[in-house]
């Protein structure tokens, strides 16, 4: 019989070490370190030689004895944990009454008494569910277990002759195989009360000190105090499904809230642009906003000055070559160095006024044509950047062309987010980003 049951040990420990990696693999909300994960456990209850599954006992009248034992834990996930027991006590048993079928055993061996001097067994412990699914953390769990580990223990025996001790008053060690069933009651997050049963199947005969050629088994009763170590709640007791939904429900919120945000950001995008609609519109279409204009209405293909008057002598044409001096170059540095805009619009400030005043001066003097290329970082939607580097390169070319420059001679485009000189993860970057280039020629 040792053999059948050594044959069944690696089939037991395959299926702990499924259940290990099957838990494992359970996903957590949390890491294992802001949990109490290591425990020690006390108990005392009632040890028994037979078993309530079925299978024959030596002995027709088993009767109840004292044990206690003490186990330490490591919870690894909020399912599965590995425990360590010990567990002594004394199993006693007699033939003063026939077997429920009324079988009388008439063995030679009248009644035994075993001290069980030691029991270590290493098991694995699967917490089966959480009560309440929804409850983060539960007050009630039920949990199976199943391991393996080696008893030591001495059995006396009664004949007609006298009590005696059986192999000599020597300690018999054996394999035993633990399988457990028990509800565990969370009292705080330090302490818990444990209610267990367990069923030892014993790789031998010896137990009760009388061989007839089966394997014994006892089982072991018990109530006791499990001593949860460290700091936050216990791991054992917290429930992931209960923690995933909450993170969704946040999710959806912060969802929500975004989507608010981003509601308010389009009025305000609305609001901008219908404040630039304003600005820029230009009725009579000649190049010189309606703010601007000091002549209205004026004819479609008239030549207008800065002013949107129509200009008395046209232009001269210029056929010589365009030389762009250092000094040329460094009066459009100044301005592009002093530009600045209001937030998120395209007004120019006030402190711009002077450099630009001096660029609108350069252009009327030498005759310069101007190309304005408005530039933005990546914050916001490529849609809107587009539109607010246009409308500041247009912004500027209308207050070029309210000091005295020629409209037909500058030329304004936005090119967006496209063309950065700088990283845009620094604000440093983004800066230099958002930019309005003067190019003349």
């Amino acid at each position: 019989m040792k053999i059948n049951l050594l044959k069944t040990l690696p089939v037991a420990l395959a299926g702990l070490f499924v259940g290990l990696n099957a838990s494992a693999q359970t996903p957590t909300t949390s890491t294992t370190s802001q949990f109490r994960t290591w425990s020690i456990g006390v108990n005392a209850g009632v040890l028994t030689p037979l078993s309530p599954l079925g299978g024959k006992n030596d002995f027709s009248n088993n009767k109840s004895g004292f044990g206690y034992g003490l186990y330490v834990k490591k919870q690894l996930t909020p399912y599965f944990s590995l425990r360590l027991d010990g567990v002594r006590g004394k199993l006693k048993g007699d033939n003063a009454e026939p077997y429920e079928s009324g079988l009388v055993n008439n063995s030679p061996v009248r009644a035994f008494e075993t001290q069980l001097e030691y029991s270590g067994t290493l098991s694995a412990v699967v917490n089966m569910f959480n009560i309440d699914m929804f409850k983060k953390e539960n007050a009630l769990q039920l949990y199976a277990s199943a391991g393996a580990g080696l008893a030591g223990y001495q059995p006396t025996i009664t004949t007609a002759a006298g009590t005696s001790e059986y192999a000599g008053g020597k300690t018999i060690s054996e394999l035993i195989i633990p399988v457990g069933v028990g509800a565990k009651f969370r009292i705080s997050d330090a302490v818990n009360f444990d209610l267990g049963w367990t069923m030892n199947f014993v790789d031998g005969d010896n137990l009760d000190g009388y061989y007839r050629g089966g394997n014994d088994k006892y089982n072991y009763a018990h109530a006791g105090l499990e001593f949860v170590l460290g700091k936050g709640k216990q791991l054992a007791f917290h429930n992931p499904v209960a923690a995933t939904y909450d993170e969704a429900l946040a999710a959806k919120n912060t969802a929500n809230a975004l989507k608010s945000d981003l509601d308010a950001q389009k009025a305000e995008n609305a609001k901008l642009r219908s404040e630039m609609n304003d600005l820029l519109k230009d009725s009579d279409g000649d190049g010189v906003a309606d703010k601007l204009d000091k002549c209205p209405n004026t004819p479609a293909n008239t030549v207008v000055d800065g002013s949107g008057c129509p200009l008395k002598v046209p232009a001269p044409q210029v056929t010589e070559k365009v030389i762009v001096t250092e000094v040329d170059r460094k009066v459009v540095a100044d301005a592009v160095k002093n530009l600045e805009f209001d937030l998120g619009k395209a007004t120019i400030r006030s402190k711009s006024y002077a450099t630009l005043n001096r660029v609108a001066a350069l252009l009327m003097e030498k005759n310069f044509s101007l190309k304005l290329a408005g530039h933005t970082d990546n914050t916001g939607s490529a849609a809107l950047n587009m539109r607010l580097s246009k409308d500041r390169a247009e912004s500027v070319k209308a207050y070029l062309v309210s000091q005295g420059a020629n409209a037909s001679r500058i030329e304004a485009t936005g090119y967006g987010m496209d063309q950065p000189i700088a990283t845009n993860k620094t604000a440093a970057g983004r800066q230099q980003n958002r930019r309005v280039e003067f190019t003349l020629y």
